[in-house]
């Protein structure tokens, strides 16, 4: 796995709308080889702090978890990009 794939897998664990089934599709690591690898790359603190976070009801990590209305992983709030310039609203 190299540096890239490292911190990408990363990127995707902590962010609340990336389920892990899209990194098992992307990277072919299950749930509990993602926390794994999470325990390993992470300090101790911020480990903890991300299964915290997995764990609330703020994180959407599992696709069963998910609302119906959910089926992006756009923000509805963030801008439109069109012709490299960001839409003024």
């Amino acid at each position: 796995m190299t540096g890239t794939d490292t911190d990408r897998i990363i990127e995707m664990a902590w962010e609340d709308r990336t389920p892990f089934e899209a990194i098992y599709t992307q990277f072919g690591l299950k749930e509990a080889e993602v926390i794994a690898f999470m325990r390993r790359s992470l300090h101790p603190g911020s480990f903890k702090r991300w299964r915290k976070r997995v764990n609330s009801g703020v994180s959407k990590k599992h696709l069963y978890k998910r609302s119906e209305a959910i089926s992006r992983f756009k923000s509805s709030r963030q801008r439109d990009i069109s012709n490299n310039k960001i839409s003024k609203r």
